[in-house]
């Protein structure tokens, strides 16, 4: 999901502000979405449940229609890296399923996702799903002003390579705003140093996609979905984030520890 990039946005404090609203019922989207999760309910029907919360709280999935795409959310299960169509598909035992909403409210875009377990999984899939969220975790702690864009990366890939995993090179983080996509891209993998300088006032995703094999993936007959090139697990968790003064604020924070999300 990309649009043509025209420079980096700076945001002004009343703009942050409206970032922020967005963001916070993004964030409470997911909470609630992940609420319901279990055995045997269908993709499609989270996908429903997301898209009723959003609509109650004045909010618009950002998603639906968006170049085409069908649904309001992104459901990836198992080797599905993103992208994933919400459907048919019934969850079942030892699964796990990224779930990525954006929402627009009142002209605002907030971003997040975050990957979960169903039921009892493999502890081969735990040890991908918790390096995924250590993954953001670390590329979080990179921002501030002066920092590059290649120090985010290269947390994130040299903690991912350390645990015998792998980082997706295709999908890469974005600018958000008003803008669903935004300039700057946010590579996951890099060198420390080197890429755009961060300022305050810019705001971007973090959302590294990690694999349990390799880091090649490719798109379904559907021109959407993303799938690892060899079947392998895929885990992701994202935040939407501002450069502030000292460092950084994370926009979609979590009222509560979502369950099953690590």
């Amino acid at each position: 999901m990309a649009d043509v990039m025209t420079g980096v946005k700076i945001k002004s404090e009343r703009e942050l502000e409206g970032l922020r609203r967005a963001c916070r019922l993004t964030a409470a989207t997911l909470e609630e979405t992940a609420k319901i999760l279990d055995e045997g309910l269908t993709t499609n029907e989270i996908n429903r449940f997301a898209h009723e919360f959003t609509l109650q709280h004045g909010g618009i999935p950002a998603p639906l229609h968006y170049h085409g795409y069908p649904k309001s959310i992104c459901t990836s299960v198992n080797d599905v890296i993103c992208h994933g169509i919400p459907g048919k598909q019934m969850l079942k035992n030892g699964d796990i399923i990224n779930i990525d909403i954006t929402t627009i409210l009142d002209g605002w875009h907030g971003d997040v996702s975050a990957t979960f377990c169903i039921g009892t999984v493999s502890p081969a899939a735990r040890a991908l799903v918790e390096t995924a969220r250590e993954c953001l975790q670390l590329g979080i702690a990179e921002v501030k002003p002066g920092a590059r864009l290649g120090d985010i990366g290269a947390a994130i890939q040299q903690h991912a390579e350390r645990n015998t995993f792998s980082v997706v090179r295709d999908y890469v983080g974005h600018g958000i705003g008003r803008g669903f996509h935004e300039d700057p891209q946010v590579p996951h993998y890099g060198s420390p140093g080197r890429g755009m300088r961060l300022e305050k006032g810019m705001t971007f995703t973090i959302e590294p996609m990690i694999n349990e094999g390799t880091w090649q993936a490719r798109v379904l007959g559907d021109g959407w979905t993303a799938v690892t090139a060899d079947g392998a697990l895929s885990a992701q968790f994202e935040h939407t984030v501002a450069v502030t003064e000292n460092g950084c604020e994370v926009l979609t924070v979590f009222a509560s520890k979502l369950q099953n999300s690590e």
